[in-house]
C-alpha cells in the first residue's frame, strides 16, 4: 500500500556533512554559522534585519518582551491559530483579545479588528494562516491610526508574498518557523525579520540573556561581558544554522513543488460537491502554499474522523489547522470564560476541515491516489 505522510522533512547529504563538519569543530554556539543563516534569510526576505532564534515561540515571546508588554496590556490576535500565538502574549502577562476569521481565507478578519481596540491595546498580531497572506495594508492602515505595534507570525509563511513584499516586512516584527514539516526546517528554530535597526539589536541581546557580547569572538577578554537587562536563553545553536544554509539553497525548488501540487491537488477536488476549499493566490495575494484544507458541508462534516481514519487506512496522511479556536481551548476558555458558540467561523473551519500535504516530498501520482482516495472516502461515508 501507499504511503503518503502529511510532511516530511527533506534532508540530504548536504546537510548532513554540513552538521558533521560543526560537530567536529569546536564551536556549536555563538559561532559564526548564525550570523551567516541570518543574513541569508535576511537577503531572502529583502529584509532589513535577521535574527535567529530557538523556535518561532522564542521570536513572538521575543517581540513582547522587546515592547515590556505586562499586566493590563491587551494584544489583539486571531482566533484560529496555534496556540502558541496566544501562549507567548501571556507569558509576558498581557491578555490576548481574540478575533473570529474570514470564511473564505481562515485569516483574521480585519472588519473587527477596530471594534476591539481599547486603551489598553498596545499591538496586532495577524497569522497568515496556511500561508495565505493577511491584507496588511488594511492592517497597517489601522495599526498606524490606533498607535499600535504589529507582530506578523509567519510560521506558514516563508514564500508568501503580498504585492510583491514577502510577509513579515509589513510589521514591526516577522516571526518564521523552521519546524520539521515547515518549508525548510533546522529541526527546531525561528527568525525574527525586521527593517528597525534598534528592535533587531535589543531583540539579538533578549535572546541571549541580555549579555552586549552575543559572540564569543566579540569579546576582548575571553569570559568578560555585561547585562545591562534582563534576557532569555533563546539562541539557535550552530548545527541548526547549519542545516538552514543548506536548506535555503532549495527553497525556490520547495516552493515550486508546493505550488504545482497545490493546483493539482486543487484541481482534482474542486468538483467535489460536498466540500469547500479555502481561498489560495489571486491578485497581489502569493501563498506559499502550506497544505490544502478542505472543509466538509453538512452532514458529511459529522463523519470527519471516520473520513480520516479511511485515509489513514488506506496510506493518506493528514492533520488539522487547528484542533479547536485556541479561546475553546481549556485554559483560554476556562480563564476568559468563553462560551462553545463564540467565534463561530474559527469553530466552523476547525470542525470542520482535513489538512492534506501538498508538500515537495510527494509527486502527482501521489495526489492522484490522494484523489481517488478521498472521493472513495466521501462515497463509503455517504
Amino acid at each position: 500500500m501507499r504511503t503518503i505522510p502529511f510532511g516530511k522533512p527533506i534532508i540530504g547529504k548536504e546537510e548532513k556533512e554540513a552538521v558533521i563538519r560543526v560537530l567536529e569543530g569546536s564551536i556549536l554556539v555563538h559561532g559564526p554559522l548564525v550570523k551567516e543563516f541570518e543574513g541569508i534569510f535576511a537577503r531572502y526576505t529583502d529584509s532589513k534585519y535577521a535574527v535567529a532564534v530557538s523556535s518561532c515561540t522564542a521570536g513572538l515571546h521575543l517581540a513582547y518582551f522587546y515592547l515590556g508588554l505586562g499586566p493590563g496590556d491587551e494584544v489583539i490576535i486571531p482566533a484560529e491559530t496555534h496556540v502558541a500565538t496566544a501562549h507567548a502574549v501571556e507569558l509576558v502577562g498581557a491578555k490576548p483579545v481574540f478575533v473570529d476569521s474570514e470564511k473564505d481565507t481562515g485569516n483574521i478578519d480585519i472588519d473587527q479588528i477596530e471594534s476591539l481596540i481599547t486603551d489598553r491595546t498596545r499591538a496586532i498580531s495577524v497569522v497568515h494562516y496556511l500561508g495565505m497572506p493577511v491584507n496588511m495594508h488594511r492592517v497597517m492602515q489601522i495599526a498606524r491610526k490606533h498607535d499600535l505595534f504589529v507582530v506578523e507570525d509567519c510560521a506558514l509563511a516563508i514564500g508568501t508574498y503580498l504585492d510583491g513584499i514577502h510577509v513579515g516586512l509589513f510589521g514591526d516584527v516577522g516571526c518564521f518557523s523552521f519546524y520539521p514539516v515547515k518549508h525548510i526546517t533546522t529541526a527546531e528554530g525561528g527568525m525574527v525579520t525586521t527593517n528597525s535597526e534598534n528592535v533587531a539589536s535589543v531583540i539579538s541581546r533578549l535572546r541571549a540573556f541580555g549579555i552586549d557580547r552575543n559572540i564569543v569572538s566579540e569579546r576582548p577578554v575571553p569570559g568578560i561581558y555585561d547585562v545591562q537587562g534582563l534576557g532569555l536563553n533563546y539562541r539557535m545553536n550552530e548545527m541548526s544554522a547549519a542545516i538552514g544554509i543548506e536548506q535555503m539553497k532549495r527553497i525556490d525548488r520547495f516552493l515550486e513543488k508546493r505550488s504545482e501540487n497545490y493546483k493539482l491537488l486543487t484541481d482534482g477536488l474542486k468538483g467535489i460537491d460536498e466540500i469547500e476549499l479555502l481561498q489560495s493566490s489571486h491578485d497581489g495575494y502569493q501563498s506559499s502554499h502550506y497544505c490544502q484544507t478542505m472543509i466538509l458541508k453538512e452532514p458529511l462534516s459529522q463523519k470527519r474522523f471516520e473520513i480520516v481514519s479511511y485515509l489513514k487506512g488506506h496510506g493518506v496522511g493528514t492533520s488539522v489547522y487547528y484542533p479547536c479556536p485556541v479561546p475553546h481551548m481549556t485554559y483560554y476558555k476556562q480563564k476568559y470564560e468563553f462560551s462553545d458558540s463564540s467565534f463561530p467561523v474559527a469553530a466552523r473551519i476547525s470542525g470542520n476541515s482535513i489538512a492534506l500535504t501538498v508538500g515537495p516530498h510527494i509527486d502527482e501520482s501521489d495526489i492522484d491516489y490522494m484523489i481517488t482516495t478521498i472521493k472513495a472516502a466521501i462515497m463509503e461515508m455517504k
